[in-house]
């Protein structure tokens, strides 16, 4: 998604007419954007409210802003720009609307609903590196991708700040997607939830939200979970004890550059909370919309039989922060360099994601809901970023946007879009059936469980 080379097709516009008012939306080629629609409103460190319908056509021919945060310099490790020609604002509560240029008002397509990593810190809805057209195209659905609040904005919470609000945004874009969705030719009761990193640990966490799955309630029936860093769950609590002095300093008032000045100190403040410290935002139990940790664990157990949950992580995840302390001095290391940190790697990729992944699906099977565990092991041969973190984004989300990837080193867009083809028709199918089936998709990936 993100800013588009209209130079080589013709872009048009088509207007909508759904429950929460009419929607000029852009048809480009063989799918139409809305882009950044409002779902909701909130002040600052203030809950959402939902948007009412609008009187007026909603004007969606233009990409959603980011929420405010910091960015790192670039190239970074990825060498990717993930904001590239986005603007930044706390007003970023909006979602993105993928459906077929030429989708009926009635088609009741499945609805796959994108929810972006990065930290609980980083990201945006539109970035073009989750650009969903291909899957859109080739498979038919409607994909949604949400924007929500991060970092000192969404997720940190002290006295006169609530936690989880971010979560709570999630959540009410998943409201606005049961009401508005038929207007763009989806299923509201044919939802799936898909994230990576961040992302997917929200969906996990969504899953045992007030509000979400309760009564007579149920916001989605699929979830698809890609690379959740489970491992750092039980360390919130002493991760947010650790970071209440910063909390103590911020005017909560300031200006946004004051706010996220405060970025860098958060996330150092976290760090002697073991590895919860890898993820220095995050939600937290015991508050709204989340249970106590014991009574989530009952939750996840009584929801199991009504989500359909597909969830994997990639071989060498901890690959990725090769850049940062401890791997860089073990990388100076005689001859034995290498070995050690390839061990450190795959250790601590058990300890923050496949274990408690697997544990994770585990509980799901074994509480009566259907569940299946993958682990990507794609990538390019030799490449030292082979089934790092984000690995399997470039494959899922086939686009210019991932080819300067260091990722993607020793291979060419047109090798990533053909394998990519495989991985999208398996995360489809799931979609349509529930059922996982690894066939299309062996070269990256496997199903373990």
């Amino acid at each position: 998604m993100g800013p588009m080379d209209n130079s080589a097709r013709t872009v048009t516009t088509r207007r909508f007419d759904t429950p929460i008012g009419e929607v000029d939306a852009l048809v480009d080629g063989d799918v139409a954007r809305a882009y950044g629609i409002r779902y909701a409103r909130a002040g600052r460190f203030e809950a959402p409210v939902t948007e009412p319908v609008a009187r007026e056509p909603i004007e969606a021919r233009r990409p959603a802003p980011a929420c405010i945060q910091v960015v790192d310099p670039p190239p970074g490790v990825l060498r990717v720009d993930g904001l590239a020609g986005l603007d930044q604002s706390e007003d970023c509560l909006r979602v993105t609307v993928t459906t077929p240029a030429d989708v009926a008002d009635d088609e009741g397509l499945p609805v796959v609903v994108w929810i972006h990593g990065g930290a609980y810190r980083n990201g945006a809805a539109d970035s073009g590196l989750y650009d969903p057209a291909a899957l859109v195209r080739e498979h038919r659905v409607v994909v949604v991708s949400v924007g929500y609040r991060l970092g000192v904005l969404g997720y940190l919470s002290g006295e006169s700040r609530p936690a989880n609000l971010g979560l709570l945004d999630q959540r009410e874009a998943l409201g606005w997607v049961q009401r508005a969705i038929v207007g763009f030719g989806g299923d509201p009761g044919w939802v799936t939830v898909m994230g990576e990193s961040a992302g997917a640990d929200a969906i996990a966490h969504l899953m045992v939200s007030d509000g979400v799955l309760d009564g007579t309630e149920q916001l989605f029936r699929r979830a698809i979970l890609q690379s959740a860093p489970l491992g750092t769950t039980r360390g919130r609590r002493r991760m947010r004890d650790l970071q209440a002095t910063v909390l103590a300093e911020i005017d909560d008032a300031g200006a946004l550059p004051d706010l996220t000045a405060w970025d860098a100190r958060v996330a150092a403040s976290g760090r002697a909370a073991g590895l919860a410290g890898m993820m220095p935002y995050g939600v937290q139990y015991d508050e709204q919309p989340l249970p106590s940790v014991d009574e989530a664990d009952r939750r996840w157990r009584e929801v199991a039989p009504y989500v359909d949950l597909l969830a994997g992580t990639n071989e060498r995840e901890v690959a990725l922060y090769r850049d940062v302390p401890p791997f860089p001095s073990l990388e100076r290391i005689p001859a034995l360099g290498p070995a050690v940190i390839e061990i450190l790697v795959r250790t601590l990729t058990a300890a923050v994601f496949t274990r408690p992944t697997a544990a994770f699906v585990r509980r799901h099977q074994r509480s009566g809901g259907r569940a299946r565990r993958y682990v990507f092991h794609g990538g390019v041969r030799g490449n030292p970023l082979r089934g790092a973190h984000a690995a399997e984004l470039p494959y899922l989300f086939s686009g210019s946007a991932w080819s300067p990837s260091s990722l993607l080193d020793g291979t060419s867009p047109e090798r990533v879009d053909q394998l990519g083809k495989g991985m999208r028709a398996m995360w489809a199918h799931f979609a349509r059936t529930g059922v996982a089936d690894d066939g299309p998709t062996r070269a990256l990936l496997r199903l373990v469980g």
